[in-house]
């Protein structure tokens, strides 16, 4: 069983290069695996490790850095091993809305705790808006919520433009943003304090800390939540979920998904098939070869690129 920890923290760093080669020294020596993003403005990844101790001791290094030691952290739990490599990557941004007068360390909406999000979202007057992708909306989210269809966060800026929300509504409306481990929700939330809106409030640890919390039977939590890594998703008490994924486009599948004939495992499906060109499908059925054959050997094939999306 590995322990999976999803982090994040807006904090100012002077020296983002210093801080990436020390974390990742301290991260090999533990054996710690998955994608670690360092910038000027904070950190952000999803790590784990094969031991609750291993993985404490990376997050108690982190911790002990100057602006660290109160890191939002999310847990989950993975009976096969999430991520096959190590990597911590220098970013301009650690999570890219493309807007560099957008600044979480200066200006942000308020949190609201787990316990506190469902009153919230009830209330009449609140505009619920999921901050994540389309794909990731699609398999799961909080009912009567905004989905603006994004394809990347990047995007959601100019959807938040095109709603044309009134300075009533910028007022006297309550805004209540949410995503995965809540880095997102908390950018998007600065974004709105930009644009005039009032009552901005963010998920505090996002949707994962939200199943982590509440419990099933009170949840306002309909569907599977998304996730970066080999689970693809996880359901409502952070086990594995039933979702696989289409290496050809990186889209959550279902198994009636697999039933088209325009699925090809390791290749294509529904959703991309007639979006790739014949060429990229060779180059990826031959992955998919070296894949299989990495498996006969009993070795992990490094495959498709790890993504960091809290």
């Amino acid at each position: 069983m590995y322990k999976v920890a999803a982090l994040y923290k807006f904090s100012k760093i002077l020296d983002p290069v210093k801080i990436q080669n020390e974390i990742r020294l301290k991260f090999e020596h533990l054996s710690i695996y998955g994608t670690l993003l360092v910038g000027e403005e904070g950190l952000n990844g999803t790590i784990s490790a094969s031991t609750e101790e291993k993985l404490s001791s990376a997050l108690s290094f982190i911790r002990s850095k100057k602006g660290f030691d109160d890191l939002d952290i999310k847990y989950s739990f993975s009976e096969k091993k999430p991520f096959i490599r190590l990597k911590v990557k220098l970013k301009k941004e650690i999570v890219t809305i493309g807007d560099e007068s957008i600044d979480p360390t200066n200006i942000v909406g308020k949190y609201i705790e787990p316990k506190d999000w469902n009153k919230l979202i009830e209330k009449e007057d609140t505009i619920i808006i999921d901050t994540r992708n389309n794909y990731e909306y699609s398999i799961g989210t909080f009912k009567d919520s905004l989905n603006p269809k994004t394809t990347k966060f990047s995007e959601f800026p100019k959807w938040i433009k095109k709603q044309r929300f009134t300075s009533k509504e910028k007022k006297f409306k309550n805004i209540a943003m949410f995503c995965t481990g809540g880095i997102r929700c908390e950018k998007a939330s600065s974004l709105m304090k930009k644009e005039g809106f009032e009552n901005v409030y963010h998920l505090k640890g996002g949707i994962l800390k939200y199943l982590e919390s509440i419990p099933e039977t009170e949840s306002k939590w309909e569907g599977e939540c998304f996730v970066f890594d080999d689970r693809v998703s996880v359901k409502h008490d952070l086990s594995e979920g039933t979702y696989d994924m289409c290496h050809g486009c990186r889209m959550p599948i279902t198994d009636k998904d697999k039933e088209s004939e325009k699925y090809i495992r390791g290749v294509a499906c529904p959703n991309c098939f007639h979006k790739t060109t014949e060429e990229q499908k060779s180059r990826y059925m031959s992955r998919q070869k070296q894949v299989d054959l990495a498996k006969k050997r009993n070795q992990k094939h490094i495959g498709p690129k790890d993504e960091v999306f809290n």
